[in-house]
């Protein structure tokens, strides 16, 4: 698979971007909502990978829709998880996945950098990728049915809660002094641009949202939705440091792997309990 996030290379940057700019560049590199991209610049990737969990919150009320529908019509949990997992890969033109597989085929090759970048590059997936895609989704669809099987409420929200965390791994992963592995794609244009502070303040704002979403159902619920975001979190900084020592840098098939990663990871917690 080729690394599908490269686009044109960025622009001599303005000293700042409007919000809607910021919007547009999120809406327009990590979905495929109309959003027409105004500007590619370091300035307006800034605003837009701040603006990231915002279009994980439209993917995850796009996709919970369908499942609550279909809940509502009688159908099963398993039935309703499977479409609401299927509707961020079509929203994303299934990017994300395809970025998973490509980091597990660089991770697993025990290939120096600039080779591990070269198989991430090529347009066939390779066993590690074909295995590490297949259980992502399985662990995502039961996961997610195992919620919806306890309330299409909770599922609703699992569903939401998972696309905006997603999208703050990818932001959290452009925070300074987080390297780009090449000069040109995505990784290079977003590598770096989101301030620490600035990417810490969205974090603690995503996980009080979180939280405060579902403490109409009681604390527990509160505290596990916190706790979902959270090691999500965890998980994708992980994988995140694991590429950085393996590729010297992000790639977009990393920033891909990472929301999956983080979106697989804070079903499994919603799920428990």
């Amino acid at each position: 698979m080729t690394d599908s996030f490269d686009g044109p290379p960025l622009t001599p940057p303005p000293e700042r971007a409007s919000f809607p700019d910021g919007l547009r560049f999120a809406f327009g590199t990590l979905t495929v909502l109309p959003a027409r991209i105004t500007r590619w610049d370091r300035p307006a990737a800034r605003t837009g990978m701040a603006c990231a969990p915002l279009a994980g919150l439209v993917v995850g009320v796009l996709a919970a829709v369908p499942g609550v529908l279909l809940l509502v019509l009688g159908g099963g949990p398993l039935l309703a998880a499977a479409v609401t997992v299927a509707v961020p890969a079509a929203l994303t033109r299934g990017l994300h996945l395809d970025g998973l597989a490509d980091t597990a085929d660089g991770l697993g090759s025990a290939k120096p950098a600039d080779e591990a970048l070269r198989i991430m590059k090529q347009s066939d997936i390779g066993p590690f990728g074909v295995v590490t895609l297949v259980i992502a989704m399985l662990v995502q669809v039961a996961a997610l049915s195992d919620v919806y099987a306890d309330s299409w409420i909770r599922g609703a929200l699992a569903a939401v809660v998972a696309a905006v965390t997603a999208r703050l791994a990818m932001t959290l992963a452009c925070r300074e002094g987080v390297p780009a592995a090449r000069p040109g794609g995505l990784g290079a244009a977003v590598a770096g641009v989101v301030p620490r502070a600035v990417a810490a303040a969205i974090a603690v704002l995503v996980v009080a949202a979180a939280a405060a979403a579902a403490l109409p159902m009681g604390l527990p619920a509160a505290g596990r939705q916190a706790a979902a975001v959270l090691v999500a979190l965890l998980a994708a900084q992980l994988l995140l440091r694991r590429c950085v020592r393996r590729f010297d840098g992000v790639t977009g098939d990393v920033f891909g792997a990472l929301a999956e990663v983080a979106a697989t990871t804070a079903l499994i917690v919603l799920a428990l309990g």
